[in-house]
């Protein structure tokens, strides 16, 4: 991966020519050669028909389905050695084929070539394998840094002009891969001039159009004038090639960017000519959830849902919106009903439905709930979660127990056991025997970023405010561009010393990191609240609120509203979050010590 993402444009010329020619879609390993089927490569038929394959053995039939699975789940260089293990068993084209292709689109150069040579030996009349090998070639000379002589555009040109002869579909298909195979180029703009002048000589090819929109939106739209040569294209791709879904996707895409409420309506105006487009509706879905409008995107997965009961992505987006407004209740239905027909893995619905049990208050539901959830990418958290379940029962001595009986192997897990301990401790008010488990910690790991902030944070509450200053500011000395730690130290100069000026520049900082991170933009707006800026803590603090309803910035925008005077406003701010945090300690003492 390094490597790749130094690769220059002209590196990747080989690379690119290479894939363009090979671009018409293959027939399964499986599927027996249709004559004629292949006029690229000659008589590559005849030469198929003189050199049957071996019986698919059962090893084979497996080494085929390891592949298929690995492409399936993303994983093309697994695929690519598992083709590859196939067709030097087999001898069958067909499957050599198949593996080289594979290994080029995993940037796998030494499996490619030697598919490569494996294919040109099963079939030597065929012309595509040796031409992989010419390629491949030539890119090895290119990473060992000898002199590329051709020019890029000339190369791509000629590969796409062949592509052109072959047929338009092989055309197409072309141009639908040119940015896949330019993804890990670094210069977007370098790449976005590249595919304009590759599709320029062919201005009625709906995927060269596709191409440039595409191209252009890579490079993150942050002028005018690339945002208009987008726009221009992909409605020329579509004008092409109509109710292309692919096409309409990526204009959503590009509206949306700058504009959502556009790419909304773009998307009903097309709904009241194709009311059943899945993709239209499902983008839909994806803009009512950009705008916050979370009911309109749960009508729209429902109605998808009614009408293809069998596709439960519907029924989760529709879970994961319900967590979204805190529906538990409906949250909790959907999950139960994905996981009886044993929907994702990696326990994917069992921890959502812990997560529930959780936010619900039923902690003894929760960790049995995540217990249950198996080993895998959420398994370890999930126990580490239980165990926090088990300190809100009241049971401290069986959470350090449970949690101490956990195999944490590498150091990471280690270092969270110990984070975990700290905070069982920290739920149940013992502040101090978590500073004492969190500083341990920190001897044996002095230079852990999350015991460092998880120390600052239990010191804050212990009046400690010479250990935070000196744990975030070695954070930050560690981590410069964390913006959490530069965010925390800034906020406790501001509101616990009188450095409010050193606190906001800190915050700022972090505003630049994280620009649209509720908690940071909190922060900003309770400094300058404390500098006497008040619309400009007005302004950050109502941005917070509308990122994240949360009692302690509702707190915070309710005494900025009440000393600008505005005391109706403040009150109505308080109250909305009183009815869902009635208990909050911050929005309570707000509310007592200014309305007393």
């Amino acid at each position: 991966m390094i490597y790749e993402s130094r690769l220059s444009l002209r590196h990747l010329a080989s690379a690119v020519a290479l894939a363009l020619a090979l671009s018409p879609a293959v027939a399964p390993a499986q599927a027996p050669a249709q004559p004629g089927a292949d006029k690229a490569t000659g008589n590559a038929q005849s030469a198929r028909d003189a050199r049957q394959p071996q019986g698919l053995t059962a090893e084979i039939m497996y080494r085929l389905l390891v592949g298929d699975i690995a492409l399936q789940r993303g994983d093309s260089a697994l695929a690519a050695r598992a083709y590859y293990e196939a067709a030097r068993d087999t001898r069958d084209p067909r499957i050599a084929r198949r593996a080289t292709e594979i290994s080029l689109a995993a940037r796998q150069r030494a499996l490619a070539l030697e598919s490569a040579r494996l294919w040109a030996e099963i079939e030597p009349s065929a012309e595509r394998p040796k031409q992989v090998i010419a390629g491949l070639q030539n890119g090895a000379a290119v990473a060992d840094g000898r002199a590329f002589g051709s020019d890029l555009q000339a190369e791509l040109e000629r590969a796409l002009a062949e592509a052109a002869a072959g047929s338009a579909a092989r055309l197409g298909e072309a141009f639908t891969q040119l940015n896949r195979l330019l993804a890990n180029e670094p210069d977007k703009v370098a790449t976005f001039k590249l595919v304009r002048a590759l599709a320029q000589p062919y201005p009625n090819v709906a995927e060269a159009h596709f191409a440039v929109a595409l191209a252009a939106f890579n490079t993150g739209l942050t002028d005018m004038g690339t945002t208009a040569i987008a726009t221009q294209a992909i409605d020329r791709a579509l004008q092409l090639k109509p109710l292309w879904e692919q096409a309409i996707l990526l204009k959503v895409e590009i509206l949306a960017k700058n504009a959502p409420d556009r790419a909304a309506d773009y998307l009903v105006e097309l709904l009241k000519t194709e009311p059943d487009s899945k993709a239209a509706l499902s983008a839909l879905a994806q803009v009512r959830i950009q705008q916050k409008r979370y009911g309109e995107a749960v009508e729209i997965l429902d109605k998808l849902w009614e009408k293809d009961k069998d596709n439960h992505e519907y029924q989760f987006g529709m879970a994961m919106l319900a967590i979204q407004m805190k529906d538990w209740a409906r949250a909790e239905s959907l999950f139960e009903e994905l996981k009886k027909v044993d929907y994702g893995d990696d326990g994917i619905v069992d921890f959502y439905l812990a997560q529930i049990a959780e936010e619900t208050g039923r902690y003894a539901l929760a960790a049995e709930r995540y217990k249950a959830v198996p080993e895998g990418e959420r398994g370890w958290l999930a126990k580490l979660r239980a165990g926090l379940m088990i300190g809100k029962l009241g049971h401290l001595d069986e959470a350090h127990d449970y949690l101490a009986s956990l195999p944490a192997v590498s150091i990471e897990e280690q270092v969270q056991v110990q984070q975990t301990q700290a905070q069982v401790l920290r739920d149940a008010g013992d502040n101090a025997k978590a500073y004492s488990i969190l500083v341990a910690a920190l001897e044996k790991y002095p230079d852990d970023p999350d015991l460092l902030y998880d120390t600052a944070m239990v010191a804050e509450k212990l009046d400690k405010l010479d250990v935070v200053e000196q744990k975030l500011t070695k954070l930050i000395e560690l981590k410069p561009g964390n913006a959490h730690a530069l965010n925390a130290l800034g906020y406790t100069l501001v509101d616990r010393t009188t450095r409010v000026a050193e606190g906001l520049a800190l915050v700022e900082r972090a505003l630049v990191l994280a620009p649209d991170d509720p908690f940071i933009l909190d922060s900003v707006g309770w400094a300058n609240f404390r500098m006497g800026n008040l619309d400009e803590a007005e302004k950050h603090l109502r941005r917070a609120l509308e990122q994240r309803p949360d009692p302690e910035i509702a707190a915070h925008l309710g005494e900025v509203l009440w000393a600008k005077g505005d005391r109706t406003r403040a009150q109505d701010v308080w109250q909305s979050q009183l009815k869902t945090t009635p208990d909050n300690a911050v929005l309570q003492e707000t509310v007592r010590r200014l309305t007393r």
